[in-house]
């Protein structure tokens, strides 16, 4: 149901003692559910207690408890970090498999236009892809890339998108037989079979940890064939190897130029969903409209993502009763004791967020962050649980683990085979993720405005101007179709993506 929208603030449940400010309210504004003018100054996006809240007791906001009052709370005073805490005792009841929502009925069957690849999977994009074994080939790989670039021959080939180069920071000084070698050992494996490419060269170094005979393994990289290899030691330095580079890519692009869009149904579609530089707003339009959209996808046939494990830390409990089965369900509880052993082991705690941009914007514990940032998800059955790059095979809406931070989030995505992204803020974001589209949906209003240029849907007209959670999670759904069949997003026209490749690096450097 459409929550009522009053001219300053909202209540989000029924049971909540909180209120979220709406605008900027000034000491001795008057808003509806208080008796007396506010004390204070309260930030948009922002809590006010609705009623007095003795210290220890809890505060609740979308029917969940988000903390405790770490000292008395009169009613209309703002609440934030400084009376607001986690609570030691929280406790979740996991209630595995025991939820399933009615979902939306599918009337008519909805094709985009992509690219059609040899293992079944279709890219939204055509790119060539340079990818790298390890950092020392990192450089090499940029200077093909580039050269290609400047080069008039990609104008013969107009279904190829371009040339991307994939580098990282790692693939030597590590151990070849740890959790951060195959985890960086499925990530380039993802890379190279991510249906947005239609060809990939490989270029590594020769003397590193990670080999690119081991890559390769006793099967092809691509069923297509359209791959190659090369090492800059054997082909004869950084010259040769550019200019041989330059030579193949030339060759796999009579390859991937044959491949011509094509439709294809809406079970071909993998979306990857993130949330970064989270606001008040976040889980009140943009979150809860992408997971609406995820609905939408997922009845078609089509496959969504939810990741960034510390950050739905405290809210799984809301993923476990979705789950197909106890089994799948306990998968991602024990995903969350993973982090917790990992987190300790590197000196950390899973609540050490939200970061200052979300606390600036409203968001105080992570409970009440991951709450916000779980409805990306809908409410669709939760079918399977995916460690970081791990091939998604299952349909409908799943899980990755994988760290909260975007860019490595949305790299073990891309690896898992996600073809489009669908990426909300709150703060503002610049970033895309060649070979993979982002779209990106802005939480409020007066950060759209603001940055235009790098928004591609303002879900903040919800609070502003009334429009609908379904309408909103419609018109997300039907941009899913119209950048996959090819239409640029915001930050495909500004040319972001060539810096955002983030392997989720663990394990020692040696």
């Amino acid at each position: 149901m459409q929550p009522i929208i009053p001219a300053s603030v909202i209540r989000l449940h029924p049971s909540d003692n909180v209120i979220i400010a709406l605008k900027d309210l000034t000491a001795g504004t008057v808003v509806p559910e208080l008796n007396a003018p506010l004390a204070m100054a309260v930030p948009r996006g922002h809590k006010i207690a609705t009623l007095a809240i003795p210290a220890g007791a809890r505060v609740v906001r979308y029917g969940q408890i988000i903390g405790v009052a770490t000292r008395p709370i009169a009613a209309g005073e703002h609440i934030h970090s400084q009376n607001l805490g986690m609570d030691p005792a929280h406790e979740l009841d996991y209630a595995f498999a025991s939820e399933h929502p009615p979902q939306p009925l599918v009337n008519e069957k909805r094709q985009f236009m992509g690219y059609h690849r040899a293992d079944g999977s279709v890219g939204t994009r055509n790119y060539l892809g340079v990818l790298t074994s390890v950092n020392c080939s990192g450089s090499v790989a940029r200077f093909i890339a580039e050269a290609c670039e400047k080069s008039d021959w990609l104008r013969d080939f107009p279904n190829v998108d371009g040339v991307v180069p994939i580098v990282h920071g790692t693939g030597c000084g590590m151990s070849g037989r740890d959790e951060g070698y195959d985890t960086l050992f499925r990530t380039l494996q993802g890379y190279a079979r991510n249906p947005n490419f239609g060809g990939i060269l490989l270029v590594g170094l020769g003397c590193e940890v990670m080999q690119i005979p081991d890559l390769i393994g006793a099967g092809r990289m691509r069923k297509d064939g359209n791959f190659r290899y090369m090492t800059i030691q054997q082909t004869g330095g950084t010259r040769k190897t550019i200019e041989r580079g330059i030579a193949v890519l030339q060759e796999m692009a009579v390859v991937a130029n044959a491949a011509a869009r094509a439709p294809a149904g809406l079970e071909h579609l993998m979306v990857g969903m993130q949330c970064g530089g989270s606001d008040g707003y976040s889980g009140i339009t943009a979150n809860p409209a992408l997971g609406f959209a995820s609905d939408l996808l997922v009845a078609h046939g089509g496959t969504t993502i939810l990741s960034e494990t510390p950050e739905i830390y405290g809210a799984e409990h809301l993923l476990t009763r979705r789950a197909v089965s106890r089994e799948v369900g306990e998968k991602i509880v024990a995903r969350i004791k993973w982090w917790e052993d990992y987190t300790a082991r590197q000196g950390g705690e899973m609540d050490n967020n939200p970061s200052p941009g979300n606390k600036k914007g409203g968001l105080t514990t992570i409970l009440e962050k991951s709450l916000g940032a779980v409805a990306k998800g809908g409410t669709a059955p939760l079918t399977q649980v995916y460690k970081f790059a791990e091939p998604i095979t299952e349909h409908g809406f799943v899980y990755m683990d994988s760290p909260g931070y975007d860019p490595c989030s949305v790299t073990g995505q891309i690896a898992s085979g996600a073809n489009l992204i669908a990426f909300t803020t709150g703060r503002g974001s610049v970033s895309g993720y060649k070979p993979t589209p982002c779209i990106k949906l802005a939480t409020n209003s007066e950060m759209y405005e603001r940055m235009r240029e790098d928004m591609d849907i303002n879900c903040g007209d919800i609070i502003t101007d009334g429009v609908t959670m379904e309408a909103k999670g419609r018109e997300i759904f039907e941009m899913f179709i119209t950048v996959a069949s090819g239409a640029q997003t915001k930050s495909e026209e500004l040319g972001f993506g060539g810096a955002e490749f983030v392997p989720w690096a663990m394990g020692a450097v040696m």
